[in-house]
């Protein structure tokens, strides 16, 4: 049973891969991070299986429209503003 449970984590790990967030540490911003990196990741799986035919241009357009304004409500609930981006950024 172990090793079923081993194989279903590296799976996962290798399906959904998740890199270290380096940022300034706030609560809000590593949720906001772990969404980003989820949307980043499905918007890959639809661009690949669009360019394999997959799917057609119209429904890879309208999953990654969705899963955009999934991000936007996540960005929104978390009260991660523009001024709070802005003041977190050292090159400005």
């Amino acid at each position: 049973m172990a090793d079923q449970s081993d194989f279903l984590s590296n799976l996962s790990d290798f399906l959904y891969p998740r890199s270290c967030y380096y940022g300034q540490f706030k609560p809000e911003y590593l949720v906001f991070n772990a969404s980003l990196q989820e949307f980043a990741q499905r918007v890959s799986y639809i661009s690949n299986l669009q360019t394999n035919g997959k799917l057609s241009p119209e429904e890879a357009y309208q999953q990654i429209k969705t899963l955009w304004k999934q991000l936007k409500r996540a960005k929104k609930q978390l009260e991660i503003t523009k001024e709070a981006l802005g003041s977190n950024n050292p090159q400005q």
